[in-house]
């Protein structure tokens, strides 16, 4: 009688084992299938196109398809200024994805105003060396502008964020798309002296006036970083010398160290050529 209580119990647990196993299987296989569809963003067309047209902003539109049909050669809302200008190599219909392999092998605009998003306009401004960070600066990347002039009311220097979160659109005559054409070593030597930005109409006043009155630099940033400073802050001598600002910054810089430590340091040495 023992016995077949052993060999009851024995056969209930290897039930319960057994039916926790296929939970598990069950639950992975949900998560896989999840994750396989898990929408995706992705650029479309709004309309049909044929062959040898220009890509411009209003023929684009934002949409989404489950990731395991998403590839590589996909085109992503946050890169169609990237292709912007570019003309396709093939036609398409309407909502068909964006695809890099559509376009022409073609790394130069007839006219830069083709990229220009409507209600924007594109302003130069004449950046080299320090005040363009060294040249790292690139098209699509995403900048700060500084100016430095004098106070009227105590003839005092002082530098204030004039713009921030500015898109570049051209690094000298090179964009986005002309650069990603050029060999890489070229890419690096294509040196610049003026940076062409989007702005709107009214910032382009404004830029216009701060190049007459004093210098712009430029502070790289990342384009993910939505961030910004009090419209009335700004640096003078004494911000300088009491120091109080710079401590600030720096109670607030200290956190972010280890990612930017991370970020910025050397490969080890197995990993270097």
């Amino acid at each position: 009688m023992l016995k077949g209580k052993k060999t009851l119990l024995l056969a209930a647990g290897l039930g319960v084992m057994a039916a926790l196993m296929a939970f598990q299987v069950m639950r992975r296989q949900e998560r896989r299938w999840a994750e396989l569809n898990r929408p995706v963003p992705v650029a479309v067309v709004t309309r049909d196109i044929q062959e040898g047209e220009t890509l411009n902003w209003d023929m684009l539109a934002r949409s989404q398809m489950p990731a395991q049909f998403m590839t590589g050669s996909m085109v992503r809302p946050d890169q169609v200024e990237h292709l912007v200008g570019q003309r396709f190599a093939v036609p398409l219909k309407a909502g068909d994805p964006v695809q890099w392999n559509q376009f022409r092998a073609e790394v130069t605009f007839d006219r830069l105003s083709s990229i220009v998003r409507e209600n924007g306009r594109a302003f130069s401004i004449d950046i080299g060396g320090a005040a363009g960070v060294a040249g790292w600066v690139r098209p699509a990347d995403h900048v700060d502008i500084l100016g430095t002039f004098q106070d009227p009311k105590d003839n005092q220097m002082i530098t204030v964020t004039l713009m921030q979160n500015v898109v570049v659109m051209a690094t000298g005559s090179h964009t986005a798309a002309s650069l990603a054409g050029m060999p890489c070593g070229e890419r690096r030597e294509a040196g610049y002296g003026t940076v062409t930005l989007w702005v709107l109409p009214e910032e382009a006043e404004i830029l216009a006036l701060a190049t007459e009155l004093g210098t712009l630099r430029l502070t790289l940033r990342n384009p993910k970083d939505l961030g910004s400073i009090p419209a009335q802050a700004k640096t003078n001598r004494d911000t300088i010398f009491t120091g109080v600002r710079a401590q600030e910054a720096y109670q607030r810089r200290l956190p972010m160290l280890p990612t930017v430590d991370r970020l910025t340091s050397r490969p080890p040495e197995s990993s270097r050529p």
